[in-house]
């Protein structure tokens, strides 16, 4: 029998920076008097109620109620090492961030002086009780591959500041839960994406405190990693644009198994990141949509491009389990619905076949005539960027 340790489910919550009004539980009365006590004399000035001032909503606000901040300003890099113009930022071991296997987690963070910051959260795999095939250590530095290259002809990214996350959890930046797989009274798996996630952001905060744009981005396990990473970057970044770039984790689900989703978000202790409030977040088909529509009601600040081939291998085969022609059905259908609930904020990068990923690759790849790199450079310019597929 498997048996597992969940961390810290109730921990208190971080709450947000942004200041919010007191609301008044009822108006003053209207008091009114005599200059001399006399039925005739006149009136004293009335003074008018006070202005009862809204409280100012906190996007995520249920979320962070479900405690998924509880691990943002927890914990401090046991080094921080200069690297180049890197700098590799590695926690120690104990109850906070580890790799899969316990492993020492290091993320990195290059500070070009741009106002503008990406954050990337790499991919790599997942892991749970069925399957177990995920990157089980993170490598310092940042790897000089496509967006990540700051050398790179044609980068849209080149010369903007970085945050870089590693992925090494198996639970796509987001678990909570250690693991005792064979019941020897021993943890084998350490699913700590989200310490790693929070004490990430913490870094990226501190190092880069007031940015004038945020570039939120990730591919595969890291896409999918990016929706759950937004809402504790908003929490750091109150009031700061974000455009989240999800590059192949588009949240399809097991066709025939609907249940695939919340069995993993049970086994990795991750339920939090998905609103009780919000019954359609988790279809009954199984695809998640409507989770990201919830996160674009919630933040206007918000802009959202999907990236995905039409038969991506990794993800219809290994992971979702489903045939080619079905995957292409279900991402069409489910791209179509997003956009179509919010066309000025959500545009789609669509590529045939069976590749996965795009921008750590080939960035002169295309889908509809247009390449990776110019459909990035037009989301971030603000002009001309539109829904793109083969």
């Amino acid at each position: 029998m498997t048996k597992s340790r969940t961390h810290k489910p109730l921990a208190p919550l971080r709450l947000s920076r942004r200041p919010l009004a007191i609301a008044l539980g009822g108006l003053l009365p209207i008091l009114t008097a005599c200059t001399d006590g006399s039925d005739s004399g006149p009136l004293a000035p009335v003074t008018p109620p006070p202005e009862v001032v809204e409280p100012e909503a906190v996007p995520f606000q249920e979320l962070l109620d479900q405690g998924i901040a509880r691990y943002l300003g927890e914990y401090t890099p046991m080094l921080s090492e200069q690297d180049g113009d890197v700098v590799n930022h590695t926690f120690g071991a104990g109850d906070g961030p580890l790799c899969l296997t316990g492993g020492e987690y290091t993320m990195a963070t290059r500070d070009t002086g741009s106002e503008d910051l990406v954050i990337f959260l790499q991919g790599g795999g997942a892991c749970w009780s069925d399957l177990c095939l995920a990157t089980e250590a993170a490598a310092p530095g940042i790897p000089p591959l496509g967006v990540l290259d700051p050398a790179r002809d044609g980068n849209p990214l080149a010369g903007m500041s970085m945050a870089y996350l590693p992925y090494c959890d198996g639970s796509l930046h987001a678990g909570d839960q250690d693991v005792d797989t064979d019941d020897d009274g021993q943890t084998d798996r350490f699913h700590r994406g989200l310490h790693n996630l929070s004490a990430s952001l913490d870094v990226a905060v501190t190092t880069f405190p007031s940015p004038r744009r945020i570039v939120l981005t990730g591919v595969s396990a890291g896409a999918f990693g990016t929706t759950y990473a937004l809402p504790l970057v908003r929490q750091l970044y109150p009031d700061v644009p974000i455009d989240l770039i999800n590059d192949s984790g588009i949240g399809l689900g097991r066709i025939d198994e609907p249940e695939f989703i919340t069995q993993l978000l049970t086994e990795w202790n991750a339920a939090a990141f998905y609103p009780e409030s919000c019954d359609t977040c988790i279809g009954d088909d199984g695809h998640t949509t409507d989770y990201h529509k919830y996160q674009l009601a919630e933040d206007d600040n918000l802009r959202l491009g999907m990236m995905s081939y039409t038969r991506d291998t990794v993800i219809a085969v290994t992971f979702v389990q489903v045939g080619g022609e079905a995957f292409e059905a279900a991402l069409q259908e489910e791209l179509d619905d997003l956009e179509a609930a919010y066309p000025e904020r959500v545009k789609t990068f669509v590529a045939a076949g069976p590749a996965h990923t795009f921008l750590i690759g080939d960035l002169t790849q295309t889908a509809g005539g247009v390449t990776v790199a110019d459909w990035v450079t037009s989301m971030l310019e603000g002009e001309g960027w539109e829904t793109t597929r083969d």
